[in-house]
């Protein structure tokens, strides 16, 4: 083979060559592909209600809500978790860390994952996932945790939440203690005697007055019942008008006019 015909051999392979290279650089630049700055499925979050607006009551605490949490219903809402996170023991990590043993574990400790600046920000007092913090992270994941990655719009439904709360405890060879409600009726028993107490006195003093202002006009009628008796009293009690001495004038009771006279009665004569 002569030289004019290995040249030619090279300079196709290069014109081969440059053709792929130009054809994967135009290919490039029109089906070009960006990685997502937060890792995860995007998830619309609903808008918060206005500050207008009343304040919505407070519902029973995560505490009362596991006592009758069911783990078998966690166990299906966790099927929106699978995307992001392994639940078995020893589980790889995915764009979340793996969950085995998740309750009391402290806050972005699990080895080989790579946590967000909010998160290891979040966890430098050394707080755990109690079942406090769970389930105020469950609900908004980035109102809780400023600057986590957790791509979550969060449960809005507190059973929901419970029951997923009780199938992540059951993630654990050794499962924590569930937490214990508060007994709430012995202060409220202590506040309503007091009040008792307070009622029964006002009412006892209103009574009592009215009763004594009724006694004193009683007291006052009886004042002029004894005045009116005192001048009876003294009437009945005035002395006799003196007789007068007799000196002869005064007619014998047995006389009469005529006797006076002279004149004698039958009998007499």
């Amino acid at each position: 083979m002569d030289s004019f015909e290995l040249n030619k051999l090279i300079g196709a392979f290069l014109a081969v060559a440059f053709v792929v290279f130009s054809v994967s650089i135009v290919s490039d630049s029109i089906f070009a592909t960006h990685a997502p700055e937060n890792p995860g499925y995007a998830i619309e979050v609903a808008e918060q209600p206005s500050g207008d607006a009343a304040p919505a009551e407070a519902g029973p605490s995560i505490a009362e809500l596991l006592q009758t949490a069911d783990a078998a219903a966690g166990e299906s809402a966790f099927r929106k978790c699978q995307a992001c996170h392994t639940a078995e023991e020893g589980g790889a990590n995915k764009v979340g860390p793996n969950l085995w043993d998740i309750v009391n574990r402290p806050v972005a400790s699990h080895e080989g994952f790579s946590y967000s600046a909010g998160m290891r920000e979040f966890a430098a007092d050394g707080t755990v996932w109690d079942y406090d913090h769970l389930s105020e992270f469950l609900k908004a994941p980035r109102s809780y945790v400023s600057g986590t990655a957790m791509a979550f719009a969060g449960i809005k439904n507190p059973e929901e939440e419970a029951n997923l709360i009780a199938y992540l405890r059951t993630l654990s060879s050794n499962p924590a203690p569930l937490p214990e409600v508060a007994a709430e009726e012995a202060p409220a028993e202590d506040a309503a005697a007091p009040a008792a107490e307070g009622e029964a006195a006002p009412a006892a003093e209103e009574e009592a007055a009215p009763a004594e202002d009724q006694a004193a006009p009683a007291e006052e009628q009886t004042a002029p019942a004894e005045e009116q008796a005192a001048p009876a009293e003294e009437t009945e009690a005035e002395p006799a008008q003196p007789e007068t001495p007799d000196d002869g004038s005064a007619a014998a009771p047995e006389t009469d006019a005529g006797t006076e006279s002279g004149e004698t009665t039958p009998q007499q004569q």
